[in-house]
């Protein structure tokens, strides 16, 4: 995203990448039979995709501008964190010791890794406060649709739901982005990595992730972010020079062992009967 967003600006980013994901779907969709499942429900799920990926991806495709691409993954692991909550709050679901010890240490692993991964670049540091923001409003987003595809559209199929909320948040972003259209010719360096994100990072990932979101409840689910922040440093070690240290791999393990802990993946041991 930071490669697109570069030259392409904030919102030709984010609708392109939609753009370019719901055009990788739509024709599985045609061959599965979907499309009409996804015309019977486009009003929920043009909802549902102005909040689970318009807003959310402009936000980050804002920040990753003004702030590490680091502190962006690290804080996106808060997702578990506002589904939870929300689903605390608006469901009324309860939370497991269990599930609660993985949330917490995860989080813990991420605050470790922040203290060494996410320093502040330069000297806008307004910038640098609103970029914060945005990616919290964005996991804010996350939180919150998690819960409602789980309530109002788990009876679609997966596709539907990931193809359908693409092509209606490349729709909800078309006008801005047509109005901040870059000044030149992006590079082809920018557009293969909009293609990337917007066909694997998007169009796959989506399918996977809804199907997961339609096995298991939304925390669960969205506990897997944590693994974003630990794709997103060694990532930037391979692409983007960051450093890796003993102290980023303790880190990593931290949060990879909270998200056991938080989608069910290690139980704890049951005591043997006397």
């Amino acid at each position: 995203m930071r490669v697109a967003a570069t030259e392409f600006g904030v919102f030709p980013t984010a609708c392109l990448r939609m753009a370019i994901g719901a055009l990788a779907m739509l024709p599985l969709l045609a061959w599965r039979g979907l499309l009409g499942q996804m015309m019977q429900n486009w009003k929920l799920i043009a909802r549902v995709g102005l909040f689970n990926s318009a807003i959310p991806f402009t936000c980050y495709a804002f920040a990753v501008l003004h702030i590490t691409t680091g502190l962006s993954a690290i804080l996106n692991a808060t997702v578990p964190m506002f589904a939870a909550l929300v689903a605390w709050l608006w469901l009324g679901q309860k939370l497991s010791p269990q599930r609660v010890a993985g949330i917490v240490i995860g989080f813990v692993g991420i605050a470790l890794l922040a203290g060494d991964q996410a320093a502040l670049k330069g000297d806008a540091v307004w910038l640098s406060i609103a970029s914060i923001a945005a990616c919290l409003v964005a996991t804010l987003c996350y939180g919150i649709t998690g819960n409602v595809i789980k309530q109002h559209l788990s009876h679609l199929h997966p596709w539907v739901i990931a193809g359908g909320t693409m092509l209606a948040a490349a729709l909800w972003l078309a006008i801005p982005a047509l109005l901040n259209l870059p000044a030149h010719m992006p590079s082809a360096h920018a557009w293969g990595g909009l293609i990337l994100v917007g066909v694997l990072c998007s169009a796959v990932a989506f399918m996977m992730y809804f199907e997961l979101l339609q096995r298991t409840d939304s925390t669960k689910a969205m506990s897997v972010t944590y693994l974003i922040t630990v794709f997103g440093v060694f990532y930037g070690v391979l692409f983007l020079d960051e450093r890796l240290t003993l102290w980023m791999l303790f880190c990593a393990a931290v949060a990879l062992l909270g998200t056991a802990l938080a989608t069910g993946l290690i139980k704890p041991r049951e005591a043997s009967a006397v």
